[in-house]
């Protein structure tokens, strides 16, 4: 039975590679950080069906003991601080597990497991404010934040140490995707569950920043089929994974209220507090090559997906 290991298991992507490998017939193991108070929601309905080990993006160690225990066929290195807002407040720690966190499981990789495939997680927040819309995989980086710095770093590193040292490792460069499982401080699951939530009578408003922002969203599960596609059929070392349409928060709130029968207009206001540092502009991905060589492409809509996340939210409310 081949072996994959997930890094940052415990995540909305890892949550839903691990159901599609495990659906495979793979042995899955799937990795998280030793804390006081686990956050498993995500893979609880997997319990009994993965194992479940620790290990640190800061501590190279527990990587090297992991890596030679396990000595996966595919590895999935999805772990970081993964909230371009954090970044600011926290860069050390961003640099740590995001940056530097990649170079230590490639050196594991490295000296212990190197017939392991190798798949890295990198971002569209790499592009920062491009000069070309949409981007490809032609595109130039310009990181505008310690998050897409610290990415860049990593997937700088991914594509060094498959040159240097001949290992077996891809990149995928995906732009937003989201889903039921993205956390609460995503902008996708605030409107969400604040849709849901004034619906029920439970929260009175919900407060916004830019309205005018655009994205180009997908959903998760699709995303995290294109990251096995990338590893197992990829040509290249790296792919845009993407829908090529862009929406602002304005058609997220348009659709998420409208599945509730609201106007979002009358519902929201607006807080200067939560506008971003460095707010990128022009984000759209173009996933042609995706498509063409690995034969990938989206199955799920954007209202579509604005509206099953309002759904499950409905449910989270106790209502339907």
């Amino acid at each position: 039975m081949p072996t994959a290991l997930i890094t940052g298991i415990t995540g909305q992507d890892g949550s839903y590679l691990a159901e599609q490998l495990l659906d495979q017939g793979l042995r899955v193991v799937g990795v998280h950080r030793q804390v006081s108070a686990p956050d498993h929601w995500r893979i609880a309905h997997l319990a009994g069906r993965l194992e479940l080990r620790t290990a640190d993006l800061a501590d190279g160690g527990s990587w090297l003991d992991l890596l030679d225990d396990v000595q996966p066929d595919e590895l999935y290195n999805l772990g970081a601080q993964s909230f371009v807002p954090t970044s600011w407040d926290q860069p050390l720690w961003t640099a740590q597990a995001t940056g530097l966190g990649v170079l230590r499981v490639l050196e594991a990789v490295r000296r212990v497991s190197p017939g392991a495939r190798v798949y890295q997680a990198s971002s569209s927040e790499m592009f920062g404010n491009p000069a070309v819309t949409p981007q490809s995989e032609d595109t130039p980086f310009a990181p505008c934040s310690p998050y897409a710095v610290a990415k860049l770093y990593g997937h700088h590193m991914a594509r060094t140490y498959r040159d240097a040292y001949g290992l077996d490792i891809r990149a995928g460069v995906l732009f937003n995707h989201e889903s039921p499982r993205r956390g609460e401080h995503f902008v996708t699951r605030k409107v969400a569950r604040a849709a849901a939530r004034i619906r029920s009578g439970l929260q009175p408003d919900l407060a916004i920043g830019d309205t005018s922002v655009a994205r180009d969203w997908g959903f998760a599960g699709d995303y995290t089929r294109a990251m096995q596609a990338i590893l197992r059929d990829g040509q290249r070392f790296s792919y845009v994974i993407a829908t090529g349409v862009s929406h602002t928060v304005e058609d997220l709130l348009r659709v998420a209220f409208g599945a509730v029968d609201l106007d979002w207009q009358d519902h929201t206001r607006h807080d200067p507090a939560l506008l971003r540092r460095n707010e990128l502009r022009g984000l759209r991905g173009d996933p042609r090559r995706a498509h063409d060589e690995l034969g990938w492409s989206p199955t799920v809509g954007f209202e579509a997906l604005v509206t099953e996340m309002v759904r499950v939210e409905l449910e989270r409310c106790g209502s339907s």
